[in-house]
């Protein structure tokens, strides 16, 4: 989907869910990370991050436009548009909008251990996130040496 796509999107769905419409711009924005998208109150643009479309269909986007506008539309009638205010909570349930976005998936998570050591008398593995001196130490379980394995 492209940006042209997602704009026609947001203004029919604006038109048919609120009644009103969509006059300023929305386009994707692949730095999103944690949030499905978001309304910036200084140009009133909505960015929609391109993941929900990919991860988790047409229906999750449609749940996080019509979020969005949720947010446009009281901040343009200059009433409660944060996610806190009684203003904002009422029209997601007129409008049945999602409050959260579904998880998106993660990208390029790596692992959590970075260095794998060993013992050497009993085989006892530690995964280590930082490097540690091998002469220093020795094992917790059966007191041997320690060596490094990656």
């Amino acid at each position: 989907m492209v940006d042209a796509d997602l704009q026609q999107l947001v203004e029919e769905i604006s038109d048919a869910v609120f009644k009103k419409p969509f006059l300023h711009q929305a386009y994707h924005n692949a730095r999103l990370r944690t949030t499905g998208g978001r309304y910036m109150l200084a140009d009133h643009s909505i960015q929609i991050n391109p993941l929900v479309f990919s991860s988790h269909g047409m229906e999750e986007l449609v749940g996080v436009i019509k979020h969005e506008l949720c947010h446009y539309h009281l901040h343009i009638e200059g009433r409660g548009y944060q996610h806190r205010d009684t203003d904002f909570k009422n029209l997601l349930k007129e409008t049945s909008s999602p409050r959260y976005c579904k998880p998106l998936a993660a990208r390029n998570k790596k692992s959590t251990s970075f260095y794998v050591y060993e013992c050497k008398s009993c085989a006892l593995r530690y995964n280590r996130r930082r490097r540690m001196n091998v002469n220093k130490y020795k094992c917790g379980q059966c007191a041997g040496q320690i060596k490094i394995v990656q």
